[in-house]
């Protein structure tokens, strides 16, 4: 048996707390995790937010993101405990035996400098290569994950590729010095489906090709089984369970194991309509100012009370944009848009009051769609002030019942959103939606930046006050599992255009159209082999093509 690469012993790792209105304090973040990691595999570190994965991960370059120090423990890289290290053996370590991909590569890379120029600077910088050699190397590595044009998209600026090239980019960079281990830090999260497994075909094949070691963090059970050979779960700090890929999909032994493998398990019913539509758009065709090219096309779709209609789709299909025509953010080229039995005017500024009051939205990251000056109970009440003149005991008395509609309860009202979990962030995003009684609410991307535990929570409430209110949901989202879990009826859309729209079984059951054949194919499955077969299958569909 070969030594271990990666020997972690007893680690601890600590921050500096600064509560409002209280003294620094340091806090303990990671408690005493051991774990080994042998040449050439891959151990995925799963947990939802604040577990620790991200934290544990760059310990092996012996850093510490925002203030997080390494209190104790050991972590040993090939055979020497790098805590012990001096600053420049540190140095030679990073971008050399250890490197790291993360999680956003849009806002990792140097707008300024080409992409050729960051993929091969620590190779270069190190001594592993020379530049001449380092930049044929790159080109390889750009033509073994799949990049469009290897020997020339070097050239290019960061902004002049797509989001998952440019995820695709920073793998280049990171396997460029010939390192020994790579940490991978959520490098499909922020990417749609069909980008996704693009980027995780590539990871896989250029980890086995390579011989590199991984660490691979995700808070997705479905994607760390493709590519890991060994998981471990992590929560607050703690690992609550170790094994083999197998083990942990088939036959997990911890409850909050078995809770991740489990998500997704809503049953939602699809309801067949029962009245007029509360929203009809009709023929829309839409533009950006300024811009020459139409990026909605002729799109028509109905949203019928108490229903969901979930608009999927991948990045730059026209999701948003069609929110945003529905809104009156971006007013129509052609078409109209007919709600609650009147037809809305296209600019939100000639809308009335009423019109506004009816139709919330959701927005997808709660930490910026709060003033984090303002306490929870003025966040939910400025809606009860402004549409319904609440003052006093009765506006008090409503923000209490609708943070007991959201199950966070009447403790909440004085918190400020520093003081709240990403959860909890979106309960509060959704009381204040609907503490205007609208008859309808877009949801946009409302679970993609959450864990799937809090995701599945989240779900779960909008299905139970969709009952409770007859509320209607237009829910955009590229997670194929959701639209699953919550919708009623489907609009797949595809370069501005509907490309299948119907009810959710309707949608989801063959005959398939060759794009959404494809969205549903991309959605990763928690069952080992599964990424192997669908790159085996698309090597079939090219070799026939």
């Amino acid at each position: 048996m070969s030594e271990p690469l990666l020997k972690v012993r007893d680690l601890k790792i600590g921050a500096t707390v600064y509560p409002p209105g209280e003294k620094p304090h340091d806090i303990e973040i990671v408690h005493g995790v051991s774990f080994d990691l042998m040449p050439g595999k891959v151990l995925g570190l799963i947990g939802e937010s604040g577990a620790g994965k991200s934290t544990i991960g760059l310990s092996s370059m012996a850093y510490g993101r925002g203030g997080v120090k390494i209190t104790g423990g050991e972590v040993w890289v090939n055979g020497r405990d790098i805590l012990k290290s001096k600053l420049g053996d540190i140095r030679k370590l990073r971008g050399g035996e250890v490197t790291y991909v993360s999680q956003s590569a849009a806002a990792s890379f140097n707008p300024a400098k080409t992409i050729m120029e960051q993929v091969i600077e620590a190779s270069v910088e190190q001594g592993k290569f020379s530049r001449r050699n380092a930049e044929a190397r790159a080109r390889a590595l750009f033509a073994k994950l799949g990049l469009p044009d290897p020997d020339n998209i070097g050239s290019r600026y960061p902004h002049q590729v797509s989001g998952g090239q440019l995820q695709r980019c920073m793998t280049a960079l990171a396997l460029c010095p010939e390192p020994d281990l790579v940490v991978f830090d959520e490098p499909t999260t922020a990417l749609d489906v069909t980008t996704q497994i693009d980027v995780l075909m590539a990871i896989k094949e250029a980890i086995r090709d390579t011989g590199v070691a991984a660490l691979y963090i995700t808070h997705d059970l479905a994607v760390v089984a493709q590519v890991s050979d060994d998981i471990m779960v992590l929560r607050n700090g703690d690992m609550v369970e170790y094994g083999s890929v197998d083990q942990i999909i088939n036959r997990p032994q911890e409850e909050y194991t078995q809770a991740l493998v489990s998500v997704r398990s809503i049953e939602h019913e699809e309801k067949s309509p029962t009245a007029e539509p509360v929203l009809s758009v009709r023929n829309i065709t839409a533009r950006y100012k300024g811009t020459k090219f139409d990026v909605l096309h002729n799109v028509n779709v109905d949203l019928y009370p108490g229903q969901t209609l979930a608009v999927v789709g991948e990045s730059g299909s026209g999701k948003s944009t069609l929110a945003r025509v529905i809104t009156g953010l971006l007013p129509p080229r052609e078409g109209e848009i007919s709600f609650a039995g009147r037809t809305l005017t296209p600019d939100f500024k000639h809308r009335t009051r009423e019109d506004l009051r009816e139709l919330q939205m959701i927005y997808q990251m709660a930490d910026v769609a709060m003033n984090p000056r303002q306490t929870v109970g003025t966040i939910i009440g400025r809606p009860l002030e402004f549409y319904f003149g609440l003052r006093g005991a009765e506006k008090k008395k409503r923000i209490i019942e609708l943070l007991d509609e959201i199950e966070l309860g009447e403790k909440f009202i004085d918190r400020y959103p520093a003081e709240l979990s990403g959860g909890q962030k979106q309960r509060v995003c959704i009381a204040r939606a609907l503490a205007a009684k609208p008859k309808m609410i877009i949801c946009d991307e409302v679970t993609s930046a959450l864990d799937p535990l809090v995701a599945d929570g989240i779900l779960k409430l909008l299905l139970n006050l969709q009952k409770i209110e007859n509320v209607a949901y237009l829910f955009i989202t590229h997670d194929l599992a959701t639209v699953r879990a919550i919708s009623d009826n489907i609009a797949v859309m595809y370069k501005g255009k509907v490309q299948r729209y119907g009810g959710k079984t309707q949608v989801l059951s063959p005959p398939f159209d060759d794009y959404t054949d494809l969205l549903l194919s991309s959605v990763p499955e928690m069952r080992l082999g599964w990424l192997e077969e669908v790159i085996a299958n698309r090597k079939m569909e090219s070799a026939g093509n």
